[in-house]
């Protein structure tokens, strides 16, 4: 039975959203999913304005908590229903490394990956070479930390890992391929053979890189 408590306003190809979906189900919370219409301008409607002025997915309703922001919803999920610290570890050092990894999901994961997605998927007026660059040396700092390692932080899964996957996993889609990417490769096949994995829908591109 959904908790009435939970509602997730989302949208299907949003990996910020995807994020938030994959913690949820990986925490096993029931949740009511609300997809926003973000092509209809659903977004920008006042209802949703008075959730999050900035008009973006993910927003995360509980009770009467208002949570904004992916990484941010992340944090509040770790701390309210993760209370053995399974997703967010209590040790000081770890927990600081997987703040390190949501840093790097709001800037170079972000300006890379994410952003070439953007272009192709939905016109962003971005510099595309620039940004597949941008994207492509992300994904070698990434490949070179996953070296001897199964999961981004300590020896299992952590919300750092929810908050790196969906856009590292749905590269190709900016036209970034994995293929010189070994060891993310296998990170992502550990990440999706997770209990409670959910997968963000694919979207088909024509080129590639």
């Amino acid at each position: 039975m959904t908790n009435p408590t939970l509602k997730l306003y989302s949208f299907p190809l949003s990996g910020h959203a995807h994020r938030i979906e994959l913690a949820l189900s990986l925490l096993g919370l029931p949740f009511e999913n609300r997809v926003v219409d973000l092509a209809q301008g659903e977004h920008q409607q006042q209802w949703f304005l008075d959730m999050n002025p900035q008009g973006k997915v993910p927003v995360l309703v509980d009770g009467d908590a208002v949570i904004t922001e992916s990484t941010a919803i992340l944090t509040y999920l770790a701390a309210k229903y993760d209370a053995d610290g399974r997703w967010m570890p209590k040790e000081p050092a770890q927990q600081a490394a997987v703040q390190r990894y949501f840093a790097q999901a709001s800037g170079p994961l972000a300006a890379g990956p994410a952003r070439a997605r953007l272009i192709t998927i939905f016109g962003a007026p971005f510099n595309q070479p620039e940004t597949i660059e941008n994207a492509k040396a992300y994904l070698a700092d990434l490949e070179a930390d996953l070296n001897g390692r199964n999961f981004l932080v300590g020896d299992a899964a952590t919300f750092a890992d929810v908050a790196i996957y969906s856009y590292v996993a749905h590269a190709p889609e900016g036209l970034v391929g994995l293929e010189s990417y070994p060891n993310i490769q296998a990170w992502l096949q550990r990440v999706e053979a997770l209990d409670g994995f959910v997968a963000m829908p694919k979207t088909e591109v024509t080129a590639a890189a």
